[in-house]
């Protein structure tokens, strides 16, 4: 059951993936989402002004503006996207594990635009261009530069997978003709691990794994957040612009949640119809290919960005 279901999700996922990259999906989708942020940019100017004059709900309707910018915001190109979709793809990590630390990556962002203007503002006394250009011009393109190197990493880590588990049938095919003992044996003689366990390893690699990407993203704060931060702080609804950048990075979220879900959804329906070593030398072939993916994309990024 649990795999028909995992076919079904595959079969729709690959579906909406033709629609976007075959059929000029993603066009339409860019453009629906431009319109869709400058709709909401225009109506939180507004709301702003009914928050400043103290109009009852003012703060709400704010908030929900700021909700559906995030939400039309990450439905265009996006590197957090990138990273959280191709890790989930190449990556043996639980389905809630990655909508976790899609929240988390969304947030981070929400509180480096906070960071940036708190420090630019207040401390050291920076004009709304040169925030705005501290972003562009240096924090976003050291942003895709990171996220590029954990493309490399992660395809270089699926490579490793790969050649190990080639290398490890055709170590045990001798072993078994040469009549060797189990290390297995070893471990119960000896009393003790010559190692972490697999369950110990993954909890490091997932540790490691969620600080890398978390902050790779994090490193670029969101523009929409900036553009409201520095607007609230002008007008004195600094706590106000503070709620409204997290608001942001909750509808951010939100895509980015439906691409974690989609990943997942995409890599366990394609090993669904594997088993055995077949599955192991798979997912080292999809890390790996998933890896360069994010390499190439996040390389394209930076080169727009210089």
């Amino acid at each position: 059951m649990r795999s028909r279901i995992l076919i079904a999700a595959l079969c729709a996922v690959l579906g909406l993936a033709l629609w976007l990259w075959a059929l000029g999906g993603a066009d339409e989708v860019a453009v629906w989402a431009a319109e869709g942020q400058r709709a909401a940019q225009e109506s939180m100017a507004s709301a702003l002004r009914a928050l400043r004059s103290g109009t009852p709900g003012a703060l709400a309707g704010l908030l929900g503006l700021c909700f559906a910018y995030g939400l039309f915001h990450a439905a265009g190109p996006g590197h957090g996207k990138i990273l959280i979709g191709g890790y989930g793809m190449g990556t043996s990590v639980p389905m809630t594990r990655l909508a976790l630390l899609a929240l988390a990556s969304s947030l981070a962002q929400a509180a480096s635009a906070v960071m940036l203007v708190g420090v630019g503002a207040l401390v050291l006394g920076w004009t709304r261009q040169q925030m705005q250009g501290a972003a562009e011009v240096w924090l976003a393109p050291a942003s895709y530069a990171a996220i590029g190197l954990i493309g490399l990493w992660i395809c270089v880590r699926g490579a490793r997978r790969l050649w190990r588990s080639l290398a490890g049938v055709k170590i045990l095919a001798r072993r078994d003709g040469d009549g060797a003992h189990s290390h297995d044996d070893d471990d119960a003689c000896c009393g003790h691990s010559h190692g972490p366990t697999p369950e110990q390893a993954a909890a490091v690699h997932s540790l490691r794994d969620a600080v890398l990407l978390i902050g790779a993203i994090a490193l670029r704060p969101c523009t929409g957040a900036l553009f409201l931060l520095i607007i609230t702080w002008r007008m004195g609804l600094v706590w106000q612009g503070v709620l409204g950048a997290f608001a942001i990075g909750l509808g951010t979220a939100s895509v980015t949640l439906l691409v974690a879900v989609a990943s997942v959804v995409l890599r366990d329906g394609t090993l669904a119809q594997m088993s055995g070593a077949t599955t192991t030398r798979a997912m080292g072939l999809i890390e790996a290919l998933a890896g360069a993916l994010i390499a190439v994309l996040a390389l394209q990024l930076l080169l727009r960005a210089l």
